[in-house]
């Protein structure tokens, strides 16, 4: 794409600091410019020359400065604003849209129906916002003291039936598998035109009340899904709206049990990976304490693992461990009970010993337990089916990451290059991010012509 030169050609200072800021490389920022262009129907093909030439002082036309601004945005979690990228004067806008675990059913309906339009629209608003852990911890305590909804029936409008809500449930059964088999740059656009053109008009339809308890637990689950798709396409405070909304309706579903699955698999994560360790730990308890006597033994152990990542963030050894054990005894009461057979709920189903060694390896590894973390990853890999092409990307650059932790940087950077070629036929943010953390660990290795290579390689296909 052609560019122009600022006034004077000078040094753009400003987008120096934000990539420095960032821990980005040039080839790397290239690379997630291109995916985010992607996203938005445009062909970029930026690489680290290209970088180079906007850090001289070059500004490429179009829209490319506000899909650099929000690429580097997506890396360090907030707003990034075109201004501060040295490119143009930005606007942040501020909403409260999707932010609210409204009160009423009613509220509800009209709260997530304008998050999908919004997100339809591309409201800059939505993309570009960053996260607030008491947004996130607040909407757990009001769903901690708020009772199921008396009411969800509706008499107006077009009547919906459990063939609709059929529907539905197979729309989102497809479009996570995928999501697992393609990353969620190629699926999430299809998810949000789906909620805004056909579920928002369900809900709005009349239907009576267990099949509208029936059409909010499937709607729940679909807007999980867009939440985590946002998090993967690197939209952090999208998804954190996403969130709070699928727990809203959880609730008027009347379902406590996936209710905190939402906190314990969904915002947990999502704080995990923004860097707030407390309310990690806070969301998967609150998760136990209010799905209690309401969940399987499967679910149980996902809470408990949920709660054991935040304690091994905060390096507490003894609290993860003992998180972990009981993680550990709740799956296995899961395969005992017969849980395996299919008559668990269906949200819980996937969440087997391959996800939970998943779980442990990161716990592991943020305490710096090196082989313990290896022998979770390898755990992982050997159960995660060749379908779930994501986790088991991540699952090798988490087995990569142990190595590196044990000095072992020719078997680590030969696990990298593996997760590398599955990464190749995925649009993730999420693997790209396990990627960067990956490469930054072998920085104290730069200089082994194993590690050259490795980076080489990543060079050539960042170009």
């Amino acid at each position: 794409m052609a560019a122009r030169p600022l006034v004077a050609r000078q040094p753009n200072e400003r987008l120096q600091a934000l990539i420095q800021e960032a821990g980005c490389s040039n080839a790397g920022l290239a690379r997630r410019v291109n995916m985010c262009g992607a996203e938005h129907g445009l062909d970029l093909r930026y690489d680290k020359t290209s970088v180079a030439r906007w850090l001289r002082g070059q500004q490429p036309r179009g829209r490319a400065p506000g899909i650099i601004a929000e690429a580097l945005g997506r890396k360090l979690g907030r707003t990034v604003t075109i201004d501060e990228i040295g490119m143009a004067n930005g606007k942040n806008l501020a909403s409260g849209v999707g932010l609210q675990f409204s009160p009423t059913v009613l509220g509800a309906i009209e709260q997530v129906c304008e998050l999908w339009r919004s997100d339809v629209g591309r409201r800059d608003f939505l993309s570009g916002s960053t996260v607030a852990a008491s947004a996130l911890v607040e909407p757990s305590r009001d769903w901690l003291i708020t009772g199921t909804d008396t009411q969800v029936a509706r008499t107006a409008g077009a009547k919906v039936g459990r063939s609709d809500v059929a529907a539905v449930r197979a729309t989102t059964d497809a479009l996570i598998e995928l999501d697992h088999r393609y990353g969620s740059g190629h699926v999430r656009p299809v998810v949000v035109h789906y909620l805004n053109s056909v579920v928002s008009g369900l809900l709005a339809g009349s239907y009576r009340e267990s099949v509208g308890r029936e059409l909010f637990a499937a709607v729940a689950r679909l807007t999980e899904l867009a939440g985590y798709m946002a998090v993967d396409t690197g939209q952090s405070g999208l998804a954190q709206r996403y969130y709070i909304q699928a727990l809203r309706l959880a609730q008027a579903a009347g379902d406590r049990g996936y209710g905190g699955y939402v906190l314990a698999a969904s915002m947990s994560h999502l704080a995990a990976q923004l860097g707030n360790p407390r309310e990690i730990a806070q969301l998967a308890k609150a998760a136990q304490e209010g799905a209690r006597g309401q969940v399987p033994p499967r679910a149980e152990s996902l809470f408990l693992a949920a709660e054991a990542r935040g304690h091994a963030l905060l390096g507490d050894g003894r609290a993860c461990q003992v998180a972990a054990g009981r993680a550990l005894d709740a799956m296995e009461r899961a395969v005992g009970s017969g849980g395996e057979s299919g008559d668990e709920p269906v949200w819980i189903r996937h969440f087997d010993h391959a996800y939970l060694a998943d779980e442990l390896a990161h716990c592991h590894r943020d305490l710096g337990q090196a082989e313990p973390a290896r022998r979770r990853a390898e755990e992982a890999l050997a159960g995660h089916p060749e379908g779930r092409v994501r986790r088991r990307a991540i699952g090798l650059l988490l087995l990569a990451t142990s190595l590196v932790q044990q000095r072992e940087v020719e078997q680590a950077c030969h696990t990298g290059t593996q997760a590398v070629e599955l990464l190749g036929s995925l649009r993730s943010n999420r693997g790209v991010e396990y990627l960067d953390d990956f490469q930054q660990r072998l920085e104290p290795y730069r200089d082994e012509p194993v590690v050259r290579e490795f980076g080489a390689r990543l060079e050539v296909q960042a170009a």
